[in-house]
């Protein structure tokens, strides 16, 4: 049934051609005799003009009071017009109405974040959501080409497993056939078997976490990838996790720039991701955090918002005196679109002139020996204009698989890359503890159940070699690259502490 049909994205090749479109409609207008029809088919949007002499008074009529997301079909010829969405319009001789819809609940109008959510499975349809799905089909297919492309076999993990890979707390517990497990917060423990057979692996898929947070970066399931490689050092795996990002970002900047520009994405900063990216220890971040340096950065910060946050009151305050003069409905009702956006922006800005001092002080305080927390990583960000290495974390805030560094045995020898603009730890990462004796000694001393990780000590007994590997969360690598201030946005149904909707 496809082939009879030509899809949107490809018009460019049918210019001055008759061609047919399926799909559904996204928005109308009508002017007196003319119509301007925005059909959309998945594949992008088609301004679809239908002149009252040419389609027949009968099926005019029909298209003219035609709901939003009713489903057709449309025939006519391909005309360049560049001020037309995509570039391309269908100059219209005839149409079929295959399914009428009827007070579809999401209109061009704007809703609230909670409405959307309810109604996830009709948001999909919108533009800001479609494309963000068609920027995460870009990030996820560069995953594995990177991989693939470079040596790595994909290595499928359990979902549900005995042992944990980060803190117990997080752990989803699931009862089987009345045994107690859990689902799975990592597959690296798995990965670093299969590293041992075949060199360099990786495993992608979600992965779970309890955690009773309800920041704009967290959710209960998400999608991780892991790469795990035999005989590498942590520089090794720094110039891996660099090449891999900037891989991804490349690669969306070459086949995502429509939708790139539709989400108000600023290109030039994506164009920086390039190799090499910063690099801080541990505890030259501390110092950063408790010195001057951020003291100053948080002021100059603070004094902006207030300027953001006066202007933003001040365009509010013309809208709502536009709105209320003499105006027609349709301008009423993109100005009531535009404020309900302008409002949230301007909640944001509040939220964060009202956090900046928390931050500040968390900062100044900050102690040798604690993990960075989400503003710590979020002032560290901003500060650079592309990725950041955080290498060398103390070995008390860490992982237990994490290898102690030989030249500091207060350290391990990891790493975090934080992204830049504010949007913190996309990845995390280490070196493995490849000696038996001191893996038994750090499990012991988290107080782990030894049964449990008796297999993952075998990798030890037989053949250990210095290995590692890291984590590239899916979502979060995703908000930073569309510039979404929550990663809810990023993945189609999201799964939160606190709602999971459908």
């Amino acid at each position: 049934m496809t082939d009879s049909f030509t899809q949107i994205c490809d018009l460019a090749d049918f210019e001055d051609k008759e061609v047919t479109l399926a799909g559904w409609l996204y928005n109308s207008r009508a002017s007196g005799k003319i119509q301007f029809l925005i059909l959309r088919d998945g594949t992008g949007l088609c301004q679809c003009v239908v002149e009252k002499g040419p389609v027949g008074d009968e099926l005019f009529e029909q298209l003219k009071h035609l709901a939003q997301e009713s489903s057709l079909t449309v025939t006519g010829t391909v005309r360049a017009d560049q001020r037309s969405v995509g570039g391309y319009e269908l100059a219209v001789t005839d149409a079929k109405v295959i399914s009428p819809a009827d007070g579809y609940p999401i209109t061009p109008k704007s809703h609230g974040i909670d409405f959307l959510l309810k109604h996830r499975h009709l948001h999909l349809r919108s533009q800001h959501q479609w494309c963000i799905g068609k920027i995460r089909h870009t990030v996820i297919d560069a995953i594995r080409r990177f991989f693939n492309d470079n040596g790595f076999i994909l290595i499928d993990t359990p979902i549900i497993t005995a042992t944990a890979g980060e803190e117990v707390q997080t752990l989803f517990e699931v009862d089987y056939f009345g045994e107690p497990l859990h689902l799975a917060q990592t597959g690296q423990l798995y990965v670093e078997a299969a590293a041992m057979s075949f060199g360099k692996v990786y495993c992608f898929g979600p992965t779970f976490r309890a955690e009773k947070s309800k920041t704009r970066r967290h959710l209960t399931e998400f999608w991780m990838v892991e790469p795990e490689i035999a005989f590498i050092n942590l520089e090794g795996l720094l110039e891996l996790a660099e090449n891999f990002v900037a891989f991804i970002a490349a690669q969306v900047l070459q086949n995502n720039k429509n939708e790139l520009g539709t989400l108000g994405v600023d290109v030039a900063t994506l164009k920086k991701i390039k190799p090499p990216f910063y690099r801080l220890t541990y505890t030259e971040t501390v110092n950063i955090l408790t010195g001057q340096k951020t003291k100053d950065f948080l002021a100059g910060q603070l004094k902006g918002l207030h300027q953001e946050k006066q202007q933003l009151e001040n365009k509010i305050g013309e809208l709502e005196k536009q709105q209320a003069g003499q105006i027609k409905q349709w301008q009423k009702d993109k100005i009531a679109a535009e404020l309900i956006e302008l409002r949230a922006v301007l909640a944001e800005t509040n939220t964060r002139i009202e956090n900046n001092p928390k931050h500040a002080k968390l900062a100044a305080e900050f102690q040798w020996g604690k993990d960075l927390g989400g503003s710590d990583e979020t002032i560290i960000s901003q500060m650079h204009d592309k990725p950041v290495f955080v290498t060398h974390y103390p070995k008390q805030a860490k992982a237990f698989y994490m290898k102690t560094d030989g030249d500091n045995e207060e350290v391990v020898l990891n790493f975090d890359l934080l992204a830049p603009a504010g949007f913190g730890e996309i990845i995390g990462g280490s070196i493995r503890e490849d000696d038996y004796d001191l893996l038994v000694a750090r499990i012991n001393e988290q107080n782990l159940d030894i049964e449990n990780y008796n297999w993952y000590l075998d990798l030890r007994k037989y053949g250990s070699v210095p290995h590692g590997g890291f984590g590239l969360g899916v979502e979060r690598t995703i908000a930073w690259l569309t510039d979404q201030k929550h990663i809810r946005q990023c993945i189609p149904f999201p799964r939160m502490m606190d709602k999971v909707y459908i």
